[in-house]
Protein backbone atom coordinates (compact mmCIF):
# COMPACT_ATOMS: atom_id res chain seq x y z
CA UNK A 1 0.00 0.00 0.00
CA UNK A 2 1.30 3.46 -0.87
CA UNK A 3 2.44 5.40 2.25
CA UNK A 4 0.17 8.34 1.49
CA UNK A 5 -2.79 6.00 2.11
CA UNK A 6 -1.59 4.73 5.47
CA UNK A 7 -0.95 6.52 8.72
CA UNK A 8 1.53 4.62 10.90
CA UNK A 9 1.92 5.74 14.49
CA UNK A 10 3.60 9.16 14.56
CA UNK A 11 1.46 11.13 12.10
CA UNK A 12 -0.88 13.62 13.75
CA UNK A 13 -4.52 13.77 12.71
CA UNK A 14 -5.11 15.96 9.67
CA UNK A 15 -8.10 17.79 8.24
CA UNK A 16 -9.89 16.01 5.42
CA UNK A 17 -11.27 18.93 3.39
CA UNK A 18 -9.15 20.27 0.54
CA UNK A 19 -8.76 23.77 1.97
CA UNK A 20 -7.62 22.47 5.34
CA UNK A 21 -5.27 19.96 3.74
CA UNK A 22 -3.62 22.66 1.62
CA UNK A 23 -3.11 24.85 4.68
CA UNK A 24 -1.50 22.00 6.61
CA UNK A 25 0.89 21.10 3.81
CA UNK A 26 1.98 24.73 3.47
CA UNK A 27 3.19 26.55 0.37
CA UNK A 28 5.87 25.48 -2.09
CA UNK A 29 7.81 28.74 -2.26
CA UNK A 30 10.36 26.98 -4.47
CA UNK A 31 7.79 26.25 -7.20
CA UNK A 32 9.09 22.69 -7.53
CA UNK A 33 12.54 23.86 -8.65
CA UNK A 34 14.71 24.22 -5.53
CA UNK A 35 15.44 22.08 -2.46
CA UNK A 36 14.18 19.03 -4.30
CA UNK A 37 15.80 15.98 -5.91
CA UNK A 38 14.61 16.46 -9.47
CA UNK A 39 15.37 12.82 -10.29
CA UNK A 40 13.17 11.29 -7.58
CA UNK A 41 10.86 14.23 -6.83
CA UNK A 42 11.68 13.89 -3.13
CA UNK A 43 12.07 17.14 -1.20
CA UNK A 44 15.06 18.00 0.95
CA UNK A 45 14.24 17.52 4.63
CA UNK A 46 15.25 20.15 7.19
CA UNK A 47 15.92 19.47 10.86
CA UNK A 48 17.82 21.27 13.61
CA UNK A 49 21.27 19.95 14.50
CA UNK A 50 20.16 20.06 18.14
CA UNK A 51 17.81 17.15 17.40
CA UNK A 52 20.76 14.95 16.42
CA UNK A 53 23.38 16.24 18.88
CA UNK A 54 26.44 13.98 19.15
CA UNK A 55 25.55 11.81 16.17
CA UNK A 56 25.78 14.73 13.76
CA UNK A 57 28.95 16.05 15.42
CA UNK A 58 30.65 12.68 15.05
CA UNK A 59 29.67 12.06 11.43
CA UNK A 60 29.83 15.50 9.77
CA UNK A 61 32.91 17.33 8.54
CA UNK A 62 33.75 21.03 8.68
CA UNK A 63 33.77 22.86 5.34
CA UNK A 64 35.79 26.08 5.14
CA UNK A 65 34.98 27.03 1.58
CA UNK A 66 37.40 27.86 -1.21
CA UNK A 67 40.86 29.20 -0.35
CA UNK A 68 40.91 32.99 -0.59
CA UNK A 69 43.54 35.70 -0.66
CA UNK A 70 43.80 37.44 2.76
CA UNK A 71 44.55 40.73 1.02
CA UNK A 72 41.77 41.06 -1.56
CA UNK A 73 39.38 38.26 -0.60
CA UNK A 74 39.30 36.72 -4.08
CA UNK A 75 39.62 32.96 -4.66
CA UNK A 76 43.28 31.92 -4.49
CA UNK A 77 45.19 29.52 -6.70
CA UNK A 78 47.44 26.68 -5.63
CA UNK A 79 51.15 27.15 -6.22
CA UNK A 80 51.86 26.56 -9.90
CA UNK A 81 55.58 27.35 -10.05
CA UNK A 82 58.57 26.29 -8.00
CA UNK A 83 58.87 28.56 -4.97
CA UNK A 84 62.21 29.95 -6.09
CA UNK A 85 60.58 31.18 -9.31
CA UNK A 86 58.08 33.27 -7.38
CA UNK A 87 60.88 34.71 -5.29
CA UNK A 88 62.59 35.89 -8.45
CA UNK A 89 59.52 37.67 -9.81
CA UNK A 90 59.55 41.43 -9.17
CA UNK A 91 57.07 42.78 -6.63
CA UNK A 92 56.05 39.40 -5.14
CA UNK A 93 55.61 38.98 -1.38
CA UNK A 94 56.34 35.46 -0.20
CA UNK A 95 54.75 34.38 3.08
CA UNK A 96 54.20 30.68 2.42
CA UNK A 97 54.16 28.01 -0.28
CA UNK A 98 50.57 26.75 -0.41
CA UNK A 99 48.55 29.34 -2.33
CA UNK A 100 49.04 32.42 -4.48
CA UNK A 101 47.08 35.46 -5.58
CA UNK A 102 48.38 36.76 -8.90
CA UNK A 103 46.53 40.06 -8.59
CA UNK A 104 48.13 40.85 -5.23
CA UNK A 105 51.41 39.10 -6.07
CA UNK A 106 51.24 37.30 -2.76
CA UNK A 107 52.11 33.70 -1.82
CA UNK A 108 50.84 32.30 1.48
CA UNK A 109 50.03 29.18 3.54
CA UNK A 110 46.70 27.48 4.22
CA UNK A 111 46.44 29.23 7.60
CA UNK A 112 45.80 32.46 5.72
CA UNK A 113 43.77 30.86 2.93
CA UNK A 114 40.93 29.67 5.16
CA UNK A 115 38.90 31.31 7.91
CA UNK A 116 39.05 30.29 11.56
CA UNK A 117 35.44 29.04 11.58
CA UNK A 118 33.79 26.65 9.09
CA UNK A 119 31.09 28.10 6.86
CA UNK A 120 29.14 24.85 7.02
CA UNK A 121 29.22 21.22 8.12
CA UNK A 122 28.76 18.51 5.51
CA UNK A 123 27.90 14.82 5.51
CA UNK A 124 28.67 12.33 2.76
CA UNK A 125 28.63 8.87 4.28
CA UNK A 126 27.06 5.62 3.11
CA UNK A 127 23.72 6.60 1.52
CA UNK A 128 23.41 10.01 3.17
CA UNK A 129 24.27 13.52 2.03
CA UNK A 130 23.47 16.56 4.17
CA UNK A 131 24.71 20.04 5.04
CA UNK A 132 24.35 22.33 8.04
CA UNK A 133 24.59 26.11 7.70
CA UNK A 134 25.45 28.68 10.33
CA UNK A 135 21.81 28.81 11.48
CA UNK A 136 22.06 25.26 12.83
CA UNK A 137 19.57 23.74 10.37
CA UNK A 138 20.54 20.58 8.50
CA UNK A 139 19.34 19.99 4.93
CA UNK A 140 19.13 16.27 4.12
CA UNK A 141 19.75 16.08 0.36
CA UNK A 142 20.14 12.32 -0.04
CA UNK A 143 18.96 9.42 2.09
CA UNK A 144 17.66 5.86 1.83
CA UNK A 145 14.66 7.07 3.83
CA UNK A 146 11.90 9.64 3.59
CA UNK A 147 8.98 10.85 5.66
CA UNK A 148 5.87 12.82 4.75
CA UNK A 149 6.05 16.41 5.97
CA UNK A 150 4.81 19.96 5.48
CA UNK A 151 6.68 22.64 3.57
CA UNK A 152 9.14 24.90 5.36
CA UNK A 153 8.74 28.67 5.56
CA UNK A 154 10.08 30.90 2.73
CA UNK A 155 13.54 30.83 4.31
CA UNK A 156 13.90 27.25 2.99
CA UNK A 157 11.73 27.36 -0.15
CA UNK A 158 10.60 23.98 -1.43
CA UNK A 159 12.09 22.01 1.46
CA UNK A 160 10.03 20.20 4.12
CA UNK A 161 10.34 20.51 7.88
CA UNK A 162 11.00 17.09 9.37
CA UNK A 163 9.55 18.21 12.68
CA UNK A 164 6.21 18.77 10.92
CA UNK A 165 5.24 15.28 9.73
CA UNK A 166 1.73 14.91 8.34
CA UNK A 167 0.13 11.98 6.54
CA UNK A 168 -0.90 14.19 3.61
CA UNK A 169 2.55 15.78 3.37
CA UNK A 170 5.27 15.66 0.75
CA UNK A 171 8.00 13.05 0.54
CA UNK A 172 11.14 14.47 2.18
CA UNK A 173 14.54 12.88 2.74
CA UNK A 174 15.22 12.18 6.41
CA UNK A 175 17.59 10.50 8.83
CA UNK A 176 16.90 6.95 9.99
CA UNK A 177 15.93 5.96 13.51
CA UNK A 178 19.55 5.14 14.43
CA UNK A 179 20.47 8.85 14.28
CA UNK A 180 18.32 9.64 17.31
CA UNK A 181 18.26 8.86 21.01
CA UNK A 182 16.66 5.49 21.80
CA UNK A 183 16.64 4.73 18.04
CA UNK A 184 13.34 6.54 17.54
CA UNK A 185 13.00 9.36 15.00
CA UNK A 186 10.46 12.16 15.65
CA UNK A 187 8.65 11.21 12.43
CA UNK A 188 7.45 8.04 10.62
CA UNK A 189 9.99 6.64 8.16
CA UNK A 190 9.66 4.89 4.78
CA UNK A 191 12.24 3.34 2.46
CA UNK A 192 12.93 5.23 -0.76
CA UNK A 193 13.43 2.08 -2.82
CA UNK A 194 10.14 0.32 -2.06
CA UNK A 195 8.01 2.72 0.06
CA UNK A 196 7.94 0.20 2.93
CA UNK A 197 7.35 1.47 6.46
CA UNK A 198 10.34 1.31 8.83
CA UNK A 199 9.33 0.73 12.44
CA UNK A 200 11.27 2.46 15.24
CA UNK A 201 14.51 0.67 16.02
CA UNK A 202 14.65 -0.91 12.56
CA UNK A 203 16.61 -0.29 9.36
CA UNK A 204 16.16 -1.32 5.75
CA UNK A 205 15.95 -5.10 5.40
CA UNK A 206 19.33 -5.26 3.63
CA UNK A 207 21.02 -3.25 6.41
CA UNK A 208 22.54 -4.76 9.51
CA UNK A 209 20.55 -4.23 12.71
Amino acid sequence: MHPSRVRPSGFPDTQTNKKGAAMEKGIDYGNGKVNIDLTTGIRFGVISSSDLLQTWTDESEAYYGDPTCPKCGEVANTIDLAMENYEKLPGWEINGIGYVCHDCKYAFNSEEAYGDEPISWTLNVEEYEAEQGDDGNIFVTKSPYYTLAAFCSPCAPGACHLRSPIGIGLKAYCFGHDWFDDNIAPYPIFCVDDNSYVAPGKKKENDNG
